[in-house]
């Protein structure tokens, strides 16, 4: 448990840490070394194109981010003065204690210390569970994240390609790049800027791939209408057509949640059903 609190406090900061160092990259090293002439470069030049693209994904996915933070599932113990009977309280909502009394995909996390509804996992990046309240957020991070770090990887590739003359066409390319980097790195043949910049390119491509991935698996259960919490502990959900778990989540005005980062718009069918 100590060291779950410690990745806890650890994984967001590491977050934020590379989002700096992506955008320092970005703004200060990528970006002008696009421009050949800034005097005489033209309004819609790539260069100011993939500068706007960059900001507009960097905003939306450190905007979900907080929204995330921010918007969390609510708390049905929140009125509840568990006290010692904490551990008790999870057991029953868990069902471990008392088979069948235990709420719909309820579970109480340690690390949040609060009880919630529509419980899907805790995110230790986010340092917040996942849930009902901020799902679409958590989606729309992941899916910006991963946009991003696929935009910052193609750009370092172009600046990589331009300062060491090297051409990534064989896609072999790529895979040879950083034991050939780490050999140059040591003979005194590549800049330490240069180093760094290759080790974020396999970084970017590693948080890339495990953001889509979380994306595309998140996605999945949201047509079925499941969570990961039901398909840990083999819940069976009522089968439902797909348009009405994504709306569950999305709600109707989905469109304005994937240009920006606003707040969870929430279903109009689950708040029918509420009253």
């Amino acid at each position: 448990m100590l060291v779950l609190r410690l990745l806890n406090v650890v994984a967001p900061a590491y977050f934020l840490c590379i989002s700096l160092v992506t955008f320092v990259l970005q703004i200060f090293l990528f970006i002008p070394s696009m421009f050949r002439d800034p005097s005489t470069t033209p309004l819609f030049s790539p260069a100011l194109l993939h500068g706007a693209l960059f900001l507009f994904l960097s905003a939306n996915a450190l905007g979900n981010y907080i929204l995330v933070i921010q918007s969390s599932p609510e708390d049905l113990g929140k009125g509840l003065n568990l006290g010692k009977g904490a551990e008790v309280v999870a057991d029953w909502l868990d069902g471990s204690s008392s088979p069948g009394s235990a709420l719909p995909s309820t579970h109480f996390c340690r690390l949040c210390a609060r009880i919630t509804q529509r419980h899907d996992h805790h995110c230790f990046f986010t340092g917040n569970c996942i849930g009902t309240g901020n799902m679409r957020n958590f989606i729309m991070f992941c899916l910006y994240t991963s946009l991003a770090c696929l935009d910052s990887l193609v750009a370092g590739m172009a600046y990589i390609s331009a300062a060491l003359s090297m051409s990534f066409e064989n896609p072999l390319a790529f895979l040879t790049l950083l034991p050939h980097s780490i050999s140059q790195f040591f003979s005194g043949a590549l800049l330490s800027s240069e180093m760094f910049v290759i080790l974020m390119l396999y970084l970017w491509l590693g948080i890339g791939l495990a953001c889509a991935g979380f994306c595309c698996h998140q996605m999945l259960l949201i047509l079925r209408g499941q969570t990961r919490y039901q398909v840990r502990k083999g819940m069976v959900v009522r089968a439902r057509p797909w348009r009405e778990n994504l709306q569950e989540v999305f709600g109707k005005r989905w469109l304005l949640g994937l240009l920006i980062p606003v707040l969870s718009v929430g279903s109009d069918n689950r708040r029918q059903k509420e009253k």
